[in-house]
């Protein structure tokens, strides 16, 4: 089964930035579509942003032109880098990892870390 460890969470102000970091184990993870998520508290989990196996992204409508997803397939890695930040954007972020396509549906991500929390304030 593919682990995935996050980090890179931090607490900051409105309009700072931080990146973060999703290490991949036990996976070829140029097999994998790659994505990010996060919950609010009261939330339903939600996608922000995936890469699929030939580096094709897609992003949530609210971080378009603030957030990038990247990856690094020899150092089974993925990112993601966030500027700009809003209070909204607050919530636990989530790495997942999905054989196949890539869809903005949690639901169809059988593997996750366990999430690394993302405070901004104003």
């Amino acid at each position: 089964q593919v682990q995935l460890v996050e980090s890179g969470g931090g607490s900051v102000q409105a309009g700072g930035s931080l990146r973060l970091s999703c290490a991949v184990s036990r996976a070829t993870v140029s097999n994998y579509c790659m994505g990010w998520f996060r919950q609010a508290p009261g939330k339903e989990r939600e996608g922000v942003a995936d890469i699929d196996r030939s580096y094709a992204t897609t992003y949530t409508e609210s971080v378009k032109g603030r957030f990038t997803i990247s990856r690094d397939n020899a150092q089974k890695t993925v990112y993601l880098q966030m500027n700009s930040l809003k209070p909204e954007d607050t919530g636990m972020y989530y790495c997942a990892a999905r054989l196949g396509l890539c869809t903005p549906r949690p639901a169809d991500f059988r593997d996750w870390g366990q999430g690394t929390q993302v405070t901004v304030s104003s």
